[in-house]
C-alpha cells in the first residue's frame, strides 16, 4: 500500500496499538472509552482488537451493560466504547464498575500533531477545527497536500485547500476555486468554511494576501477589489471616484493572481465570466467611454476596454485618418497589440477586420499606373494587396455575430473598392491590353506545360485550384514560406480570354493545338477535354506515366492507396474545386472569401501529406482563372444590355461571337490571338467591372472577363524536404496558481497543452527551480509529454520538488524553469518568491 493512501489511517493505528497494549496479560480487563464528540465512532466499525472485544455503550443501556459485564460474561476483555461524554456520577449506573476498570483517552488533535510533525504550539489550531478531521476523505485530502514545516498559516490554508479539493496547499488556489466553482452569493465553499469555523481565517488570509478588508466581507466586494486594483495598475488615468475605495495596497499579489487566471488554458473562460460580471456591476464601458483612448491601450482587465478602443478606431477610419496613433502606435499596430492580449480570443476577428479596413482606406483616391507592363508590375508588387485586404475584410466581417455597428465602415470599404479602385484599374488594364506588345509582357497560360513540366526530371504534382486568383496564391506562397522545410517561388502567367474553366483547364494541358469549335467546345489536339477522362487522355498522350485525379479523391485516400497512385508516375494533375464551386452558385457566392481561406489550407495540407507519405517533393500550384467579387448587389447601371446575341457564347463577363459587340464600355480581342491560331471569332468583354445582362441569379461573383483579378494566374513552384511533415512539440504549462514557495517539499500541477497527434509530437522536459544567480535550488524532474487524451483535465500531471534546506532571501527572485531535453533550450520560466518559514509569523494569535 502506498504511503499516501495509508497516512490517514495512522491516527487510528496508533489508537489500536495503545488499546492492544491495555489488554496484554492473562487478567481480565475492562477499559472504558468515552469519546465525547464521537470522533472515532465510524473508525471503530471495522476494528478488531487482538485480545479484547468492543462493546458499544448507549446512553440508555447502562444498567444492562453492568449486568452483562458482571453477570453474563465475566471472563472476556472488553473495550467499552461510548460515543458520548461520561455521564455525571449521579446518573452513571457504571460508576462503581469504573472504580475497578481503566479509562482510555484519545485526543485526535494530539495524534494528528504527532503524525504530521506539527509542533505542540499549533495544536490549539487543530483542536479548534477538530470537526474537520471527522471525515476520512477530507482528512486524506489534507494529508495529500504533503505540507512540510507547519505554521499557523499553512495549517489553515491546508484546511481550506482540503475543503476546496485543491491539489496544492495554496491560498491563491483556494480563492480561485471559491470564485470560479460556485456562485458569489450562496457560495458552497464559504458555507463549508463556516461549518468548520474557518470563515474568519479565510477573510483574514484575504487581507494578508490581497489587502482586502471589510466590516462585512463578501465575495462580491473581494472580486471587485481584485479587478479594480488590477485595472488601476494599467490604466494611465485617474479611476472613477466610486472605484477608488476598492484599490488595494497589495497590487503585486493581485496582478499575479489575475494574470494566472487569465493566462491559464484551464481557467481563462472563468476569468472572462468574472470580468464580465464586474464590468456590468461597475458599468465599465460607460466609465471608460470618456477616457482618452491612449490611456486604455495597456489595460486588459475588461472586454469593455476593447469595445471603447474599437469605437475609437472606427471613428478614425471613417474619418479616413490613417495617420492616427495611440501612444505612438499606428492603427495596425494597435490592432495587432490588442489582438494578442487576453481578450484576443474574442476580439481578434474585429481587429483583423479593422486592419484590413485600414489598408482599404489607404487605397482611397487610387491612381493607376500607365502602360500595361507598369500596371502588371505594380499589381504584382502592391495592388493585389487591395484585393487581398478587401477579401480579408469580408472574411472577418462575416464571422461577426452582430455587424450593425460596422455597417458604415463596410459601406466605406465597398465604395473605395468598387468606385475608386476597380473603376480606375480595370479601364486602365484594358487600355493597356490593347497594346500590341501586351501578350508578350508575361508568360502565357497556354505555355504552362512547356515552361514548367516538359523538361522536369522528378515526379511533379500539379494542383490546379479552380478560380484561385493571384492574391490567394500569394497568400498560399507566404504561408508556405513560413515552413523552414519548404522552398517556394511565386510567378505569374497571363490567363486566357475568356477567363473561364473549360478554356483555362485546357490551356494548362500539353498540346500542339488549342481550339474553340463553332459550337464553342474546347479541343486540345482535337480531343474534347471538359471531363477528367478527356484531360487524362490528353496528358497521357504526352506523358504515359501520368494521371489526372480529383482533389476530393486523393485527399481521402489511405496511405497505401496514395502511394499506389503516385508510384511510377511522372506527372500528377490534381483538380481542386473549392473557390469556384461555391462562388458560381447564387446561394453560396457570398461564401467565396471563406472558400479562399479553406482552399489555401486544403492545398497546404495535401502538399504536406503527399510529401510525408507519398515520397513526392515537387509541387506546382496554379489555377485556370481568377475572379471578381463585390459584396453589394449590382445596380442596373452596372449591367450592359447586349444587343442580339444569337449564335454567340454568352456569359456575364464575356461574349464569343463571329463579330465584336459594338457598344460603349466593351473591348474585344480575336480568339486567334488568345489561342495562337487563325480563329476568326471574337471575344467581347466589359472594360470595367460591369457585366452583361443575362438571365439567372448571382452576379457578385464573376469571372470570364478581362481584369488583373481574372487573368493574372499564380504559379507556385514548391519543393519540400524529403519526408517532411510540419509538426511541433507537445508543450507543458503550469496549472497551479503558485507565486510563493513556503515548504521545502512542494507539489505543483502542470498540464500538457495539446494532445499528441500527427502534428503534435512527444517531447521530453527537465523541470526545476533556480535562483536569479542561476543556482539550482531544487531537485530536477523529467517529464515526457506524450499524452494523447483529448480532454485537458486528463492531461494534468503533478511534479514534486524538494528544495535545498538553506536560508532564502525574500527580496530576491527565484524561478521555475522548463528546459527541452533534446535541444537544451529553456522553454519558459515562472517567477516565485521563496518564503520558507520555520517560526510562527502569521500573527492570528490563536
Amino acid at each position: 500500500m502506498k504511503w499516501r493512501t495509508r497516512t490517514v489511517e495512522l491516527n487510528l493505528k496508533q489508537i489500536i496499538d495503545r488499546l492492544n497494549a491495555e489488554f496484554v496479560g492473562d487478567t481480565r480487563k475492562l477499559v472504558f472509552w468515552y469519546d465525547d464528540k464521537a470522533d472515532f465512532a465510524e473508525d471503530l466499525e471495522n476494528v478488531e482488537l487482538e485480545n479484547a472485544k468492543i462493546y458499544r455503550l448507549q446512553p440508555d443501556n447502562q444498567f444492562y451493560t453492568k449486568y452483562f459485564l458482571e453477570r453474563v460474561d465475566t471472563t472476556t476483555n472488553y473495550l467499552v466504547y461510548a460515543p458520548f461524554p461520561k455521564p455525571d456520577v449521579r446518573e452513571n449506573h457504571l460508576e462503581d464498575t469504573l472504580l475497578y476498570s481503566r479509562r482510555f483517552f484519545a485526543d485526535r488533535a494530539s495524534l494528528l500533531s504527532v503524525d504530521l510533525g506539527i509542533e505542540e504550539k499549533y495544536k490549539p489550531i487543530l483542536e479548534k477545527h477538530i470537526k474537520f478531521f471527522a471525515d476520512k476523505k477530507r482528512t486524506q485530502r489534507f494529508y495529500d497536500l504533503e505540507i512540510e514545516n507547519f505554521n499557523e498559516e499553512n495549517i489553515l490554508t491546508g484546511l481550506l485547500s482540503a475543503i476546496c479539493k485543491a491539489r496544492t496547499c495554496s491560498f491563491e488556489e483556494v480563492v480561485r476555486i471559491v470564485l470560479t466553482e460556485s456562485s458569489l452569493s450562496e457560495n458552497a465553499y464559504l458555507q463549508q468554511f463556516e461549518q468548520y469555523d474557518l470563515l474568519p481565517s479565510f477573510w483574514r488570509l484575504c487581507e494578508q494576501h490581497f489587502g482586502y478588508t471589510d466590516v462585512k466581507p463578501t465575495l462580491e466586494r473581494l472580486l471587485v477589489t481584485l479587478f479594480v486594483t488590477y485595472t488601476a495598475r494599467y490604466v494611465q488615468t485617474e479611476l472613477p471616484a466610486a472605484w477608488k475605495s476598492f484599490v488595494s495596497y497589495k497590487a503585486g499579489n493581485i496582478i499575479a493572481f489575475l494574470d494566472s487566471l487569465m493566462n491559464s488554458v484551464l481557467y481563462r473562460d472563468k476569468y472572462d465570466e468574472l470580468s464580465d460580471h464586474v464590468a456590468k456591476g461597475l458599468n465599465v464601458y460607460q466609465a471608460f467611454s470618456g477616457c482618452r483612448a491612449d490611456d486604455l491601450v495597456e489595460c486588459d482587465t475588461f472586454l469593455a476596454v476593447d469595445q471603447v478602443l474599437v469605437k475609437w478606431l472606427m471613428g478614425r477610419l471613417l474619418a479616413e485618418d490613417t495617420g492616427a496613433k495611440l501612444n505612438e502606435l499606428t492603427i495596425p499596430e494597435v490592432c495587432e497589440k490588442r489582438a494578442k492580449m487576453h481578450f484576443g480570443r474574442k476580439t481578434d476577428k474585429t481587429y483583423q477586420l479593422l486592419q484590413s479596413a485600414y489598408c482599404m482606406v489607404q487605397a482611397a483616391n487610387y491612381r493607376s499606373a500607365e502602360g500595361f507592363k507598369a500596371i502588371v508590375d505594380r499589381y504584382l508588387s502592391a495592388d493585389h494587396q487591395i484585393d487581398q485586404q478587401y477579401r480579408k475584410f469580408y472574411f472577418y466581417y462575416d464571422k461577426l455575430e452582430n455587424t450593425e455597428a460596422f455597417e458604415p465602415l463596410r459601406e466605406l470599404v465597398e465604395n473605395i473598392y468598387t468606385n475608386e479602385y476597380l473603376a480606375t484599374l480595370l479601364p486602365a488594364w484594358n487600355e493597356g491590353l490593347r497594346q500590341e506588345e501586351a501578350l508578350a509582357v508575361l508568360p502565357l497560360q497556354r505555355d504552362f506545360y512547356n515552361a514548367n513540366l516538359r523538361y522536369a526530371k522528378e515526379r511533379t504534382v500539379v494542383i490546379i485550384s479552380d478560380a484561385m486568383r493571384y492574391e490567394v496564391g500569394q497568400e498560399l506562397f507566404a504561408r508556405m514560406q513560413d515552413d523552414p522545410k519548404c522552398s517556394a517561388q511565386l510567378s505569374v502567367q497571363l490567363g486566357v480570354l475568356p477567363s473561364y474553366t473549360r478554356l483555362g483547364m485546357a490551356a494548362l494541358l500539353p498540346h500542339r493545338t488549342l481550339e474553340m469549335t463553332d459550337d464553342f467546345q474546347v479541343l486540345v489536339d482535337s480531343t474534347l477535354c471538359d471531363t477528367l477522362a478527356g484531360r487524362q487522355q490528353v496528358l497521357q498522350s504526352y506523358v504515359p506515366d501520368s494521371v489526372c485525379i480529383q482533389f476530393d479523391v486523393i485527399k481521402s485516400m489511405k496511405v497505401a492507396d496514395l502511394r499506389d497512385v503516385l508510384t511510377k508516375r511522372q506527372v500528377i494533375y490534381v483538380y481542386h474545386n473549392q473557390i469556384d464551386a461555391r462562388g458560381d452558385k447564387p446561394n453560396t457566392e457570398d461564401e467565396v472569401f471563406n472558400a479562399c481561406e479553406e482552399a489555401v489550407q486544403e492545398i497546404m495540407d495535401l502538399i504536406r501529406r503527399i510529401n510525408g507519405s507519398g515520397n513526392t517533393h515537387h509541387f506546382i500550384v496554379t489555377a485556370d482563372h481568377g475572379f471578381i467579387y463585390k459584396r453589394d448587389k449590382l445596380s442596373e447601371s452596372e449591367k450592359i444590355a447586349g444587343k442580339s446575341m444569337e449564335n454567340a457564347f454568352v456569359n456575364r463577363r464575356f461574349v464569343v461571337s463571329a463579330a465584336p459587340l459594338q457598344d460603349d464600355g466593351i473591348g474585344h480581342m480575336s480568339m486567334g490571338a488568345v489561342l495562337g491560331n487563325q480563329d476568326a471569332k471574337v471575344v467581347s468583354y466589359p472594360v470595367s467591372s460591369n457585366v452583361f445582362k443575362v438571365a439567372g441569379g448571382g452576379a457578385n461573383y464573376v469571372h470570364g472577363g478581362s481584369s488583373p483579378q481574372e487573368m493574372l494566374v499564380p504559379v507556385l513552384d514548391i519543393k519540400m524536404e524529403r519526408g517532411h511533415q510540419e509538426t511541433k512539440n507537445a508543450e507543458i504549462a503550469l496549472v497551479s496558481i503558485l507565486h510563493k514557495i513556503t515548504n521545502l517539499i512542494t507539489s505543483m500541477d502542470f498540464v500538457q497543452s495539446e494532445a499528441v497527434s500527427d502534428t503534435v509530437k512527444p517531447a521530453k522536459y527537465r523541470v526545476f527551480f533556480i535562483s536569479e544567480d542561476n543556482e539550482k535550488i531544487s531537485n530536477e524532474n523529467t517529464y515526457v509529454a506524450d499524452n494523447r487524451e483529448l480532454s485537458a483535465q486528463k492531461r494534468i500531471f503533478r511534479l514534486r520538488f524538494t528544495f535545498k534546506n538553506k536560508k532564502y532571501d525574500k527580496d530576491k527572485q527565484y524561478y521555475l524553469v522548463v528546459y527541452d531535453e533534446d535541444t537544451g533550450l529553456e522553454q519558459w520560466r515562472h517567477p516565485v518568491m521563496m518564503d520558507i518559514a520555520f517560526a510562527d509569523d502569521f500573527g492570528f494569535g490563536f
